[in-house]
């Protein structure tokens, strides 16, 4: 096993999007911050948070997350949050140029990975995809059983 970096303890994952795995040809990672508000930053340190069907997008040279589900904060008062609002994400310039670039083409998408704190800031892995055909999740979906039964017999054996 390999011990972790101080940075890497540093990171805690609050949510993945597993079903962005299943679904995607994951291409290119990028680190993003999140515009956010009070209520939201406590819920989701309460982990009330869901990336599932959630993506990024362009607009205006900007980029925006969609359906990131926050749900409210449990000891709210009078302030509270819309859950499914849309949210700026903070890239570089550099970043997002690239991002415009790269989205163009033919079947390109970003994607919400997983949502973590980072030195107490909450940032989104986004990654750059390509959506898988069906019999590519198929193809997937076998590979994975292989690896299962190919570990399990050789647990067995060593018994």
């Amino acid at each position: 096993m390999t011990e972790k970096t101080e940075r890497e303890k540093a990171q805690r994952s609050i949510a993945e999007n597993r079903k962005a795995f299943h679904d995607y040809h994951l291409l290119e990672t990028f680190e993003a911050g999140l515009v956010l508000l009070g209520t939201e930053v406590k819920a989701i340190r309460e982990g009330r948070v869901n990336l599932r069907d959630s993506f990024a997008r362009l607009e205006d040279g900007e980029v925006y997350l969609y359906n990131v589900n926050i749900s409210p904060y449990s000891h709210r008062g009078y302030a509270d949050h819309e859950p499914l609002r849309r949210r700026k994400l903070l890239l570089h310039r550099e970043e997002i140029r690239k991002l415009i670039g790269k989205t163009v083409e033919k079947g390109m998408t970003l994607v919400p990975v997983r949502l973590y704190f980072k030195n107490g800031r909450v940032k989104v892995a986004v990654s750059l995809a390509r959506g898988k055909k069906e019999y590519d999740k198929r193809e997937t979906i076998k590979r994975r059983e292989v690896e299962r039964e190919t570990r399990a017999a050789v647990k067995s054996r060593r018994l």
